[in-house]
């Protein structure tokens, strides 16, 4: 659809930025304060894991087979633990490490260790000279600033529309050897909320590095956060890896920090026998023992499977609400705009909104102004660099239902002011 501000004679276009105006300025004056920047549980997300903080007292036994949890030891996590996180990633319990509250900074301390004392016996990266990551874009911002901050080169990947453009990725894997990596959110993908299909994790599965020492990071962070009937299908990419007879390619990590309590979860990884066990090497540096307590608790909450999933459907009941509002309140107030266009993901946590080229960082500066604070303009490219600086990530899962409603309401103002003004600016 044609942009509608675009196609209007210059006397309509100036009386429709005049309209927007006073909207804006109508919008302004009610001195809002609200928050759609990070996608973090709303509070009535948390309180679903209240009770995990009931299940431990001082008469609950202290062992977990053969761990003891009140003293040091285990830093590889609980038998239990480990058994909870594999059947979450649907992998071995022996080829998972549970450890600490936060996948990213197990992904951390992953890439500072390749940085430091290198992969599977390779030099370390900072002897290699230059060194490339690859960051498929739109995508996770704090993914790119580990990486950036170690002073490994980010290489943007275009994000299709089944995951990242696996033509490119092939061609620069397998063939440059200072590529050493690439950062994936296969499921519910932050912020697109797409996918991977079946041939892209396959063609993940079947590469042939130049460099030995090339990992996937594979964050299946939202791999049980459907929040509607529909649940996408994700291969797995340990099963896709025996299909191709590859193996010693993929770190995959997960978490339950949007499950019960984010800082407060458990986090985890899993890789193959070799990896696995040189990551236990690494992590035995600097982790004497593992959190048990937290570990013990969310086991005795959550149990399985079976109950991650049972919660996970509470979550739904809340959250979905919320993506049914984005979705209404971006359709009836630019569906018929041709300015705009965003995913509509079937769990996750973020919606990839993309207007003209040229609006996003007037669209966060303008929604500030009028009271709402957005993620930052150009955070889903690597280095901030959004090429066509077009791409706002909403995260509808903090505001209450109320509130989002009217933090939409400005955005869509937002949006149609700022792509009024860039019609204009366009004719000068």
């Amino acid at each position: 659809m044609a942009n509608i501000y675009q196609q209007m004679e210059s006397e309509e276009l100036d009386a429709a930025i005049e309209e927007l105006e006073r909207e804006a300025a109508d919008l302004k004056a009610q001195n809002l304060a609200l928050d759609m920047a990070r996608g973090k549980p709303s509070p009535e997300q948390t309180a679903l894991a209240r009770p995990m903080l009931d299940v431990l007292n001082s008469s609950t036994p202290l062992v977990d087979g053969n761990a003891i949890v009140d003293n040091y030891g285990t830093p590889e996590g609980l038998p239990s633990a480990r058994r909870l996180a594999s059947e979450i990633l649907g992998v071995d319990a022996e080829n998972v490490v549970v450890n600490g509250s936060s996948s990213l900074n197990l992904m951390h301390d992953l890439v500072t260790h390749g940085f430091t004392n290198g992969v599977a016996g390779n030099k370390p990266f900072y002897q290699q000279g230059e060194v490339k990551w690859l960051c498929p874009a739109p995508g996770y911002d704090r993914h790119f600033s580990v990486t950036a901050h170690l002073g490994i080169k980010n290489v943007p990947i275009p994000m299709l529309e089944d995951g990242p453009d696996m033509d490119m990725v092939q061609r620069l894997v397998e063939g440059d050897p200072s590529v050493k990596g690439i950062w994936c959110v296969p499921k519910y993908a932050n912020p697109t909320g797409i996918t991977y299909s079946d041939e892209v994790v396959r063609r993940f599965a079947q590469l042939q590095p130049a460099a030995p020492d090339f990992r996937i990071y594979w964050d299946n962070a939202y791999c049980v956060h459907a929040f509607g009937e529909k649940d996408d299908n994700l291969l797995n990419i340990f099963d896709a890896l025996e299909e191709a007879g590859n193996t010693d390619l993929v770190y995959e990590f997960g978490s339950t920090a949007k499950v019960t309590f984010p800082s407060s979860g458990i986090a985890f990884v899993a890789a193959s026998k070799a990896d696995i066990t040189e990551i236990r090497k690494a992590f035995a540096v600097e982790r004497v023992s593992s959190e048990k307590f937290s570990q013990l608790a969310h086991v005795l909450f959550l149990k399985d499977l079976d109950g991650v999933k049972a919660h996970m459907r509470k979550h739904a009941a809340i959250v979905g609400p919320r993506f049914a509002l984005v979705e209404q309140k971006l359709t009836d107030g630019l569906g018929q705009t041709g300015v705009a266009t965003w995913t509509h993901p079937h769990g996750g946590y973020f919606v990839s909104f993309d207007g003209p080229k040229g609006s996003a960082r007037k669209t966060v500066a303008l929604m500030a102004e009028l009271g709402v604070k957005l993620t930052p303009a150009g955070a889903t490219w690597p280095y901030g660099d959004d090429p066509n600086d077009s791409n706002i990530r909403i995260a509808p899962t903090y505001p209450s239902l109320e509130d989002l409603g009217k933090a939409l309401d400005v955005f869509v103002v937002a949006v149609k002011l700022v792509s009024a003004r860039l019609a204009r600016e366009s004719r000068a």
